[in-house]
């Protein structure tokens, strides 16, 4: 058997995997790659109701819709390409939204898109199962690094942009 040698991921590398693994289904070599995901996941301390609400979202197949979407805007960030989303927020509001998508991750039991949102002129995080269509364009999207728009990590003073 093989040795095998064990790194860990940064947080962009595991969004990155998980995105690819949002959208394979559930054939075969999507239930191996969940679970190789799960594995890269085993140092951390699975008590966290977080942590493990966070893991099981992440190794389960995306509904056949949402994969869809997921694959487009995975595209898209791969193109660097603006994408135009159409979107349901939480208030019940629909809008549609010129986004350059930065990454993908999720964060307890939902996935997000994070991108930069043309229309607020911001970072954003949406929801993907708010996000009711993607329409990929031809638009060149800026490139943005993605660890600093990562949301739901905690920052110190230290790493915190300076108001200059």
């Amino acid at each position: 058997m093989a040795n095998v040698i064990r790194h860990s991921l940064t947080a962009e590398e595991l969004a990155a995997l998980a995105l690819s693994l949002a959208h394979l289904g559930a054939g075969p070599q999507s239930v191996t790659a969940r679970r190789g995901l799960r594995h890269a996941f085993e140092h951390l301390d699975l008590d966290d109701d977080v942590i493990a609400t966070t893991l099981t979202t992440l190794t389960t197949p995306l509904p056949t819709d949402v994969a869809r979407r997921a694959r487009a805007v995975a595209n898209a960030i791969t193109a660097r390409l603006v994408i135009r989303i159409q979107y349901h927020d939480a208030a019940g509001r629909m809008t549609v939204r010129d986004v350059e998508p930065v990454t993908c991750l999720v964060h307890g039991e939902f996935w997000y898109l994070v991108g930069w949102c043309r229309m607020r002129r911001s970072i954003r995080a949406f929801r993907f199962d708010r996000i009711l269509a993607v329409e990929p364009t031809d638009l060149p999207a800026r490139a943005h690094l993605p660890q600093r728009y990562l949301p739901f990590q905690r920052r110190s003073r230290a790493s915190r942009p300076s108001a200059a």
